[in-house]
């Protein structure tokens, strides 16, 4: 098997979402998505759903019916973002800021409902934001590599000016 770039596996977290289901294909060592409702048609045996489907959809109809076919031998679950805990990566990120006020600025941004955009609110204001961008990206990366290789899943690192591992700074 070739190994799974690990831009795919970054590309697949970044777009996790509730109407795809991502898996690592080890057959063509890619990393794939289907709508999420089409694979529960192939689940339940709807296979008309494959007929009246557009041309541009035909080959992920394909992968979703190979997906509910597969023994496990061929997909794997690929890591989401619940896994990765974003949340959890802007406390460490906090962690790293030096300037004592943006600090406490940025504990404050986190606490309650919409953290995640006050977050990058209250980053962008402090000139913060691009920070935490390559801080998230160098932590999406070591997170990716690490599940990979827990997965016994060989992994090239095709992606340039990340570091291979994100500092990890416990708030």
């Amino acid at each position: 098997m070739k190994p799974i770039k690990v831009s795919e596996l970054i590309e697949g977290l970044e777009l996790d979402s509730e109407e795809r289901v991502t898996r690592v294909d080890l057959q063509n060592s890619c990393v794939v998505s289907v709508d999420r409702s089409l694979l529960s048609a192939f689940e339940e045996g709807d296979e008309d759903v494959a007929r009246n489907l557009p041309d541009w959809q035909k080959e992920e109809a394909e992968i979703a019916r190979a997906m509910v076919e597969d023994s496990g031998d061929r997909f794997v679950r690929a890591p989401d973002k619940f896994e990765f805990h974003e949340y959890r990566h802007m406390e460490r990120f906090i962690g790293t800021v030096e300037d004592a006020e943006a600090v406490e600025q940025l504990w404050r941004a986190i606490k309650g409902k919409g953290a995640f955009r006050y977050f990058k609110d209250t980053a962008s204001r402090l000139g913060l934001l691009e920070d935490w961008y390559r801080y998230r990206a160098d932590a999406m990366k070591e997170f990716v590599m690490d599940w990979a290789e827990a997965n016994n899943i060989r992994c090239e690192d095709d992606v340039k000016g990340r570091k291979g591992r994100a500092r990890r700074n416990e708030p």
